[in-house]
């Protein structure tokens, strides 16, 4: 038993690849707080679609993939808030332009690109086994400017996030969390393309929060529940990926909605068992 657990990390791709997605897993859990919270799912997904435009463009010329993604994805979320506020469109509108613009000049660009076909698996569904210790510089970096903003910035957010227009007449700058968010959404979906890629990216934001909101009531039990859902659905994924030979992104992903559907049916608020419980609860007193 004990050797299940120490075989993988003799490796040194496998010691790169846990620390890669446990930064990953930490900063999306985090942020995706807030995305559960203001309903920005489709967000998340949008910018980690768009920015297969940037990933393809530096992987045409050579240069760093995530790199490539991050110089696209902030201009992207930026781009997503002033469409929707200059031209007076809902912001779903806005952010379904910039998807699938940003995806489709990506498919463009990389049908130019001559063998790409095994690097494209990559982009999609993520290659964290193959995340180099430049990869990891530039994770832990981004990571830890998010959470940084967000310390900062931690009041602001959860004031906006619960009443934005309260918290305009408070005296909170509003139009820049407005700004901000998006941002963070953006640059936090950079951290994890590595580690899920572009079509599981939002599975890595969103599961784990959903998580922690089926089982815990305050924002900051909430977010710390979030990672401990995260960082367990990612050490698991890359042991199970290790010893059975799987896929780590998706691998990862399916351990996390096994979480979530766990807590669905355990949740003290909303779950299968509690719901079961209160009925049986009511029939016997109205029988009494």
């Amino acid at each position: 038993m004990f050797d299940l657990l120490t075989e993988p990390l003799e490796f040194a791709f496998m010691q790169r690849a846990f620390l890669a997605a446990s930064l990953a897993a930490v900063v999306c859990a985090a942020v995706g707080t807030f995305v559960v919270l203001k309903g920005l799912a489709f967000m998340g997904d949008a910018v980690a679609h768009s920015s297969l435009a940037g990933m393809a463009l530096v992987y045409a010329l050579g240069g760093s993939i995530l790199l490539g993604a991050l110089a696209w994805v902030v201009p992207a979320s930026l781009v997503i808030t002033y469409v929707s506020r200059r031209a007076n469109v809902m912001l779903d509108t806005s952010i379904g332009i910039i998807y699938a613009g940003g995806f489709a000049l990506g498919i463009i660009i990389l049908s130019q690109v001559s063998n790409y076909t095994v690097d494209l698996f990559g982009f999609l569904f993520g290659n964290v086994l193959g995340a180099t210790w430049g990869d990891i510089i530039i994770i832990g970096a981004v990571a830890a400017a998010v959470l940084l903003v967000m310390a900062i910035l931690y009041k602001e957010l959860i004031f906006t996030s619960y009443d934005s227009t309260m918290a305009e007449v408070s005296g909170v700058p509003v139009r820049l969390v407005q700004y901000l968010m998006p941002l963070l959404i953006g640059v936090t979906t950079v951290v994890a393309l590595k580690t899920v890629g572009i079509v599981l990216v939002l599975a890595l934001l969103v599961t784990p929060a959903a998580t922690a909101r089926l089982l815990v009531r305050r924002l900051p039990l909430m977010m710390a529940t979030s990672v401990l859902v995260a960082l367990a659905a990612t050490v698991v994924g890359l042991y199970l990926s290790f010893h059975l030979d799987l896929a780590s992104g998706p691998t990862i992903v399916l351990v996390a909605t096994g979480i979530f559907a766990l807590a669905l049916v355990v949740s003290p608020s909303r779950g299968v068992v509690w719901r079961r419980r209160s009925r049986e609860a009511i029939s016997t007193s109205v029988g009494a």
